[in-house]
């Protein structure tokens, strides 16, 4: 197989716009596409590169196209419309999606693109802007093992740890699993603070005593509740409404498979109410606002 030298990137928003500095640093010939044209031109004035004015251009002669976008939706439209990056893509190049997206959605994208003869590997990650800047993001990765291997130097220009999940999709369901499991704990967090908020303990002992009894079983204590939450600095990077979404992709797999999800969907309408109410924007800690007026205390 081809190495892979030459990029085609889609998508330089917020996380995006560090990963494709990362890959220009590791030494990758980098072409940038943003819906945005004036956020391509802003990547390339930044960190250098070229930007392309279509998905096509920023498809011609690459190796590989990474995206970072919304959903699965949006990925299948860029690559696969008409005009879109897959038309301008030679047999045995390679798509890796390193957005959030229903797995379900990525398989079905990844069917239509090998009747082209593109192959595609997901690969989401963990970690947010901070992370993406220093290259030290955790990759999920899934496809082929020779398709994981040959993506690998590009996964590791954007992060320190790649784990290989299983075939296409299986990362992307890794990833909605694991913001499945993150969301939960948060609001459980939030719950337990403010009932004991409303008891009269005081919210910051709270969380310092639940640091060594919950640390590594239900981390968000240490990494959002005290330094975004307590502070109300709510500065994780991460929207409210993506967490809502990535729940809903866990439970949708859940359904799509059969298996009993009574404590996801329940998270899930939690997560989308707090969207209705606090909203979609907001960055994700803010969730404790729906807690704080539910309970009609402030942390």
């Amino acid at each position: 197989m081809t190495i892979i030298r030459k990029i085609g990137f889609i998508g330089v928003g917020n996380m995006g716009n560090p990963m494709a500095a990362n890959l220009l640093k590791g030494g990758f010939d980098i072409t940038v596409f943003d819906a945005r044209p004036e956020t391509a031109a802003a990547f390339v004035a930044q960190h250098g590169g070229k930007a392309a004015a279509t998905l096509a251009e920023v498809a011609r002669d690459a190796d590989a196209i990474v995206t970072m976008l919304p959903d699965d939706k949006i990925v299948r439209k860029v690559m696969l419309d008409a005009g879109g990056a897959a038309s301008a893509l030679a047999r045995g190049t390679v798509l890796i999606d390193m957005g959030t997206c229903d797995p379900t959605g990525t398989r079905g994208t990844a069917e239509a693109l090998e009747k082209l003869g593109i192959a595609m590997v997901d690969a989401p990650v963990m970690g947010g802007v901070v992370f993406a800047k220093d290259a030290t993001l955790d990759i999920m990765a899934g496809g082929s093992v020779e398709l994981v291997a040959r993506s690998t130097p590009v996964l590791k220009a954007m992060g320190r740890a790649i784990t290989h999940c299983g075939p296409v999709g299986s990362a992307h369901a890794m990833k909605a699993l694991a913001n499945y499991i993150n969301a939960c704990a948060l609001i459980n967090a939030i719950e337990a603070l403010t009932i004991g908020k409303k008891f009269g303990l005081d919210a910051k002992m709270m969380a310092d005593a639940l640091v060594p009894m919950c640390a590594g079983r239900n981390h968000p204590i240490e990494k959002k509740v005290i330094p975004q939450i307590l502070t109300r600095k709510y500065g994780t990077g991460m929207a409210l409404s993506f967490i809502a979404k990535d729940v809903r992709i866990a439970v949708d797999t859940a359904h799509a498979l059969g298996a009993a999800v009574p404590l996801g969907e329940k998270v899930s309408e939690l997560w989308d109410a707090a969207v209705k109410e606090v909203g979609a924007g907001v960055d994700q800690t803010e969730i404790v606002r729906y807690w704080e007026e539910a309970t009609g205390v402030r942390l």
